[in-house]
């Protein structure tokens, strides 16, 4: 099987790069899991990403680490660096960053599991470190969501 650019429909992938100057996730793009019958982790880390407070506007910074279980479909790592840049002068605090990757990523894929965790850096003395988990439901990966969730330890 030959992966082509065209042939998975991707348009990010060998093509100039674009950013986009705010919130953009139609810049998200998948290609087909070649082995959705098996379980296996694809993690992203992401140490440079910044958004803005959109009370004082002020720049905030962080490493998302992004960790999931594909099933049918697999997010091109380009499309999500440039869907993560997107966040660069978009305001909104850092719960829900998380949970806006989080969500844009399960709508995308669909994937059997994914995680999401934010490590910001500090504002004011403050460090917060926000964590969300996605298992598809009537799955075992509902259970391993839940599990997870429960015993979640940012150490990991």
């Amino acid at each position: 099987m030959t992966f082509t650019r065209e042939k998975e429909g991707l348009q990010s992938l060998g093509s100039p790069t674009q950013y986009s100057m705010d919130y953009a996730p139609e810049v998200l793009e998948t290609f087909e899991n070649k082995h959705p019958e098996n379980d296996y982790w694809v993690r992203f880390n992401c140490p440079e990403f910044t958004s803005l407070c959109p009370i004082t506007g002020q720049p905030d910074f962080a490493e998302i680490r992004i960790a999931y279980v594909p099933a049918e479909r697999m997010v091109e790592s380009k499309s999500l660096k440039l869907y993560l840049f997107s966040f660069r002068n978009h305001g909104d605090f850092h719960e829900d960053c998380i949970n806006i990757i989080l969500k844009d990523l399960v709508r995308l894929m669909n994937p059997k599991y994914i995680e999401v965790v934010g490590l910001f850096t500090p504002r004011g003395g403050i460090s917060i470190y926000p964590y969300a988990n996605y298992g598809m439901p009537g799955t075992k990966y509902e259970l391993m969501a839940q599990q997870r969730f429960e015993t979640y330890d940012i150490q990991r």
